[in-house]
């Protein structure tokens, strides 16, 4: 017996779009058999109808053939014979009507009556069940989107607490149909065979009995074959009666489940979430702008498929692509009306669709999963156990750092910024070197500064008691003199990230390691806001100007600049070490990280660059071979080949108090 196609009961509390196309195909099917019942029933109806139709010819036949001797025929002499004839054929036809009319109870009975049953009783309830879960997927439907709109105030728990139950109960009584639908379904696979070999069952063993007592018309080879198919009938039903026994187990053991399964979000204090995902598939609600200020919610049933992310609207029979998710940024977001919400973010820095999960679970989950792909783990040989080594060391960060993982030894950009471009084009495997710890690189705790008005260092000032200088302190002379005499002139457009202080400036490392705390509470904290500056390196000082008052926000002396370099994957992260003296006849040392629209490498080259033209200030002849191999300005400036500043869409900004060229 060949295997049957059976809905699995374990998806029915899910109810993913898969289950929904799985459950539409038996639906289809359902439906397939309904109309070709009801024409079955009309062809057996009509066999029906002839056979009584016969009887009723027969009858009449013989009430006809008597009806002969009754004639008055004017030539009726020799008619004997026929009168005798005709009444013995009247006789034949008289048995052969009880024969008829047998046979024709018979197929009432046993193929037309089989049929009706069929068709009014298991075909009626699946329809009845179809609309049972109609309604109750109706009603859970709305229940979630009550739930999805609860607000966030404390003071709602008590609504809240009732949605739930709300949620709860509406979840369950769809659990419940779809349980008992997917069962009605799987078991019509088994009687559709039944019904449609019992009324012909019925049929043969009617004409067989009409032929036996009319004439030995039927071979034994035909009560074979119908004994054969008597077995398969009841085997059919044998395992019918097994297969619902299972289900009804199953059915109860499904409903017996605890209650934490129909919450939506049960551990929202201490959820449990997957970090090393690399596919995800769930319900999410997409918000939609349907006007200036107005938006909408849908929930529909978005998963992963490779690099991109995937929606299937429910009924759909495939999914669509919505964002591709390679070199995507994905962070949490706070809605005003919605819970559990991110945003995923283009790689041009555009904002790109906003989501809201169902729980804190699924949320972090989400992010996790995103934020995966988007780094093309995916494409490894192991993307599981990349994506755990990732985010275990993306929880150092939230948790307190205890040791400082090994690094691959990269050459400091500032020393050779020509080879290390050539090197980033070529893998070259690197020896290991021994790294310092964090802690003494930065010390646990350290407070970090988002805000360009204040920096890192005014910790240090406040604890030590004394008043400091603040060099991010904006001052008003926009003219810049030290700039008119500089040899090197370069601006860089720039964004603030962080700033905090340090323990030492002796590795590179300490810049690493304060752009890895920085980007980590930013992401913590749904840090969003960046101060974004002009950068101007000169063969004199690193200067900080506001974009649209001109306005010097900070000065660095290039000697101060003790360490800088480019991020080792994030080209546009750079970052630089600054000793400044203290009142108190110390120095204090603070990192500032940033993000650039050129590559950070360009910055840490300009950077290089001016501290070569001071050392060989000091030695005219060194000077004089350094200034050859720079190119001039019409006025005499030394500048960089193709570093003009970008502007935030990529295209070149026009030169605000430094000389530039292409």
């Amino acid at each position: 017996m060949p295997a049957v196609d059976k809905l699995l009961l374990e998806e029915a509390l899910q109810d993913s779009p898969q289950t929904r196309s799985l459950l539409s195909v038996f639906e289809e099917d359902a439906g397939t058999l309904t109309d070709y019942t009801n024409q079955l029933l009309q062809a057996m109806q009509r066999v029906y109808g002839a056979q009584n139709e016969m009887c009723l010819a027969t009858q009449q036949l013989s009430k006809q053939l008597l009806a002969y001797e009754k004639q008055n025929f004017a030539l009726g002499k020799g008619d004997e014979e026929v009168i005798s004839t005709l009444h013995y054929f009247s006789k034949v036809v008289d048995e052969l009507n009880v024969l008829h009319t047998e046979l024709a109870k018979q197929l009432a009975d046993t193929m037309v009556l089989p049929i009706i049953q069929f068709r009014e009783k298991d075909l009626t309830e699946v329809s009845t069940l179809k609309d049972l879960f109609g309604l109750a997927s109706s009603e859970h439907d709305l229940s979630m989107a009550k739930y999805s709109r609860l607000p966030k105030k404390k003071e709602n728990e008590k609504v809240k607490t009732e949605v739930v139950k709300e949620v709860v109960a509406a979840r369950r009584k769809q659990h419940l149909s779809s349980l008992q639908y997917y069962c009605a379904l799987n078991a019509l696979q088994y009687r559709k065979r039944v019904a449609m070999m019992e009324p012909m069952m019925g049929f043969a063993h009617g004409q067989i009995n009409f032929f036996k007592k009319g004439a030995e018309m039927f071979s034994r080879s035909m009560d074979s074959f119908l004994s054969s198919v008597a077995d398969m009938v009841h085997s059919i039903q044998g395992e019918l009666e097994a297969e619902a026994d299972a289900m009804r187990a199953s059915q109860q053991e499904l409903l017996s489940v605890d209650e934490s399964v129909y919450t939506p979000d049960f551990d929202v204090a201490t959820p449990r979430s997957n970090r090393g995902l690399v596919q995800k598939a769930g319900y999410l609600n997409l918000r939609t702008k349907t006007g200036l200020v107005t938006t909408t919610w849908e929930r529909l049933y978005f998963f992963t498929q490779g690099g991109n992310l995937m929606c299937q609207p429910r009924g759909a029979v495939a999914g669509g692509l919505i964002q591709d998710l390679d070199n995507c940024s994905v962070m949490a977001v706070d809605c005003e009306d919605r819970r559990y919400c991110f945003q995923i973010t283009t790689p041009n820095g555009k904002s790109g669709i906003i989501l809201q999960a169902e729980s804190r679970k699924e949320n972090e989950e989400w992010i996790c999963a995103i934020n995966n792909i988007s780094r093309q783990i995916y494409l490894t040989d192991n993307p599981e156990a990349v994506a755990i080594k990732l985010n275990q060391t993306a929880l150092q960060a939230v948790t307190p750092i205890t040791s400082f993982g090994k690094k691959q030894e990269s050459s400091c950009p500032s020393e050779n910024p020509e080879n290390s471009e050539m090197e980033n084009d070529k893998i070259v495997p690197k020896a290991t070197v021994s790294i310092p710890e964090a802690e003494e690189l930065i010390a646990p705790g350290t407070p970090i500064q988002f805000d360009i008005v204040l920096p890192a260092t005014e910790f240090l000032d406040q604890n030590r008691g004394s008043r400091r200088i603040n060099p991010f302190g904006e001052t008003e002379d926009d003219t810049f003199p030290e700039a008119e005499d500089s040899l090197l002139q370069q601006m860089f457009i720039v964004r603030f990230l962080g700033s905090m202080a340090v323990k030492t400036d002796a590795t590179t490392e300490v810049i690493y390691e304060a752009m890895r705390q920085v980007l980590a509470a930013r992401a913590i904290h749904n840090i969003f806001r960046m101060t974004e500056s002009h950068l101007m390196v000169t063969s004199q000082t690193l200067r900080l100007i506001d974009p649209q008052t001109q306005v010097s926000r900070a000065s660095f002396e290039l000697p101060s600049v003790t360490q800088f370099a480019a991020h080792q994957e994030n080209k546009r992260l750079v970052g630089f070490v600054v000793r400044v003296p203290e009142s108190t006849g110390g120095e204090s040392l603070s990192t500032y990280i940033f993000e650039s629209n050129s590559e950070g490498e360009k910055i840490c080259y300009a950077i290089n660059l001016g501290k070569e033209i001071i050392e060989v200030q000091k030695d005219p002849e060194a000077l004089a071979q350094l200034m050859l191999s720079i190119p001039l300005t019409n006025d005499g400036k030394y500048v960089l080949l193709n570093d003009q500043p970008d502007d935030s869409d990529g295209n070149p900004s026009e030169n605000r108090g430094a000389e530039s060229e292409a």
